[in-house]
């Protein structure tokens, strides 16, 4: 295995057998941010290039896959606008685009939690393999927040719509075992066996002609990156709305102090 590309907080690596394995490297809990995102999607772009790469295989390289953003500080919510020089209005949300947007196969190997923004970016590959310490929330209207990544859009095309409408109106966490018998993840593996398992997976798609996978792919995706684009942009017209409202801010504090949020509508 080869070392593919230099890229900030996150490390590549490029197989004989035609699997490029991507690493989230930032920090322990992978907090959502910018920077990580712009890292993936220029390392996405840089793989659909390479003819030897015909799967991705997304990991994290800490104990929760991506835990969403780092509210321990107080910080703002994850997506909102950052930088004026940005088609979106948000920085975030057009790395988002990008990666759905890529043209090779990806495979996610989930562990630990992905949460908030780090369940949208768990979306993004194809196929997800969990560990049975995985966790999964749509936690934003526990945040006295509106979801965001396009979650509004990829999250009912994947396991319907009333079970994520449950999701996204409540905010649970969801257990690997949910997620697999829901359909938000495909295999569960032990941890020790989790990377195994997905390459195996990944394996199954790289042992198929390149050719055809990606024709098939681009198919089946038709329109994704449009719609993604779409759903963020309205949900970034929300949060711009409850951005700075009581609750939102009660939620942040409620999750930093880990302690149950009072709402009081406003």
């Amino acid at each position: 295995m080869a070392k593919f590309g230099n890229y900030k907080l996150i490390s590549a690596d490029l197989g004989e057998d035609h699997i490029a394995t991507v690493e989230m490297q930032n920090g322990e809990l992978n907090f959502f941010d910018l920077d990580m995102l712009t890292a993936l999607a220029d390392c996405f772009a840089d793989l659909d290039k390479e003819a030897q790469c015909r799967v991705i295989l997304l990991a994290s390289g800490g104990r929760a896959f991506c835990a969403g953003a780092n509210f321990a500080g107080g910080t703002r919510a994850e997506g909102l606008n950052t930088k004026t020089q940005s088609p979106s209005g948000s920085p975030l949300y057009d790395q988002a685009v990008r990666l759905f947007s890529n043209k090779k196969p990806i495979v996610g190997a989930v562990n630990g939690a992905a949460i908030g923004g780090g369940l949208g970016l768990c979306l993004v590959p194809d196929f997800r393999v969990a560990s049975p310490e995985a966790r999964f929330s749509a936690n934003f209207t526990q945040l006295g927040f509106h979801p965001g990544f396009g979650l509004t859009y990829t999250l009912p095309a994947l396991v319907g719509q009333q079970k994520a409408w449950n999701m996204l109106f409540t905010g649970r966490r969801v257990k690997a075992d949910e997620a697999l018998e829901m359909g938000l993840v495909d295999r569960l593996a032990p941890s020790s066996q989790l990377r195994e398992t997905a390459r195996e997976m990944a394996l199954e798609i790289a042992s198929a002609s390149p050719l055809g996978v990606m024709a098939t792919r681009e198919s089946v995706r038709m329109g994704l990156a449009d719609k993604v684009r779409a759903a963020t942009a309205r949900e970034l017209q929300e949060q711009n709305k409850l951005q700075g409202t009581e609750d939102m801010k009660e939620g942040i504090r409620a999750t930093a102090e880990r302690r149950p949020a009072k709402f009081v509508g406003r």
